[in-house]
């Protein structure tokens, strides 16, 4: 009932909204999605773990996004966007991969190396880069295989918020 309730909150704040379906804004997002999957190998590879981690989790961020404009959702809250797949999506796997790497893109960069969950490595940085790879092939497939009866279904359900 609490995320229910967060998100009728999101909404009356207007920053969660039914809008047009735009394949227009979707690819926009894709390419962001692309260009921040890239930034976060160029900084891994400067040895820039932190920076890479948030990088990774932006190309995550825009995948969503890029899922929710073909289906005429905006969504300017990151914890809303992961509660949407789960709710109005049914990805449930996908929204604790989403939540996860949320999670681990505040610590990095809210926190300095002393006071983070977790300190970062190379080796986590290298890891959420190859689920930041992995999870936006699976938005993308996801995307790719939605019907319009699965995008009205998806519209009536947020309606329902």
């Amino acid at each position: 009932m609490k995320n229910l309730d967060f998100l009728t909150k999101i909404k009356h704040e207007k920053k969660l909204e039914l809008v047009e379906l735009s394949e227009q804004l979707s690819k926009s997002y894709t390419e962001k999605s692309r260009n921040c999957l890239l930034s976060a190998k160029l900084l891994f590879n400067a040895n820039l773990y932190e920076n890479s981690i948030g990088e990774a989790y932006y190309s995550m961020y825009n995948a969503v996004q890029s899922l929710f404009f073909i289906c005429g959702i905006k969504c300017e809250n990151h914890s809303a966007a992961a509660l949407i797949l789960k709710k109005l999506f049914m990805l449930d796997k996908i929204y604790l991969i989403f939540s996860s790497a949320k999670e681990e893109r505040i610590d990095k960069q809210y926190y300095t190396s002393s006071t983070q969950t977790k300190p970062v490595t190379k080796e986590s940085a290298e890891s959420l880069i190859h689920i930041a790879e992995k999870f936006i092939l699976d938005i993308n497939h996801y995307k790719t295989a939605l019907k319009l009866e699965d995008i009205d279904n998806i519209r009536k359900r947020f309606e329902k918020l």
